[in-house]
């Protein structure tokens, strides 16, 4: 009984990958924050650096390069007085796009097209491993298992892979039925060997129009 517990030990230890490469699985699956956040950094420096400059020419008695601070807050604060409505409008779009970009940067996950292989390993010195496949090459696995299932081209079938659905189109040729449960059962297995995570559920949709085959 001691010598089964102990052949479980290396097994459980390789079920738990290290902190550190939890942090590096995140990486690889996240996209980064850090070219937006510097985007939004120069730009709110650009407009502060902007503003005090016309300050300071302002205070020393020189003309404003552009616009004398007094004179732009006494036009923002008069809006929309004075402003045609179609570039109010144009100018009010295009603040809210950007503004919209910067919220959702900051709010969304920011998930890559990307996924982790269940079961990262960890060696005698106590490194672990773990792989994260792109969505791609997983709907062409799928696709690949899939068309064989329906016995069609590879043309006929298309997969479409995100983080929690997989949706599996077949095309299939005409006079020739196709078994969607066979399709599915193809995929679902194909599916068991990869061992994603999160793991995706499969929907599999035969099209009523058929290819005329060669």
């Amino acid at each position: 009984m001691d010598g089964d517990l102990d052949s479980r030990q290396p097994s459980r230890a390789r079920a738990q990958p290290q902190p550190y490469m939890r942090r590096v699985v995140y990486r690889e699956t996240h996209s980064s924050r850090a070219v937006v956040a510097t985007l939004a950094a120069v730009l709110v420096m650009g407009l502060a650096g902007y503003g005090l400059l016309e300050s300071a020419v302002h205070a020393i008695g020189q003309p404003a390069w552009l616009i004398e601070p007094q004179l732009a807050a006494e036009r923002i604060v008069a809006l929309p007085a004075g402003i045609p409505p179609l570039l109010l409008g144009a100018s009010g779009s295009v603040v809210a796009m950007v503004g919209l970009f910067f919220l959702f940067n900051a709010v969304l996950p920011g998930r890559r097209a990307r996924h982790v292989l269940n079961g990262s390993t960890l060696n005698g010195s106590g490194i672990s491993s773990a792989v994260v496949v792109d969505d791609e090459v997983i709907a062409s696995a799928l696709a690949r298992s899939a068309r064989l299932a329906a016995n069609v081209t590879p043309e006929q079938v298309m997969v479409v892979v995100s983080r929690r659905q997989i949706i599996v189109n077949v095309r299939p040729t005409s006079g020739v039925p196709v078994a969607e449960a066979a399709v599915l059962a193809a995929v679902q297995y194909e599916l068991s060997g990869m061992s994603l995570v999160p793991v995706p559920d499969v929907r599999v949709n035969i099209s009523t129009v058929g290819v005329i085959g060669a």
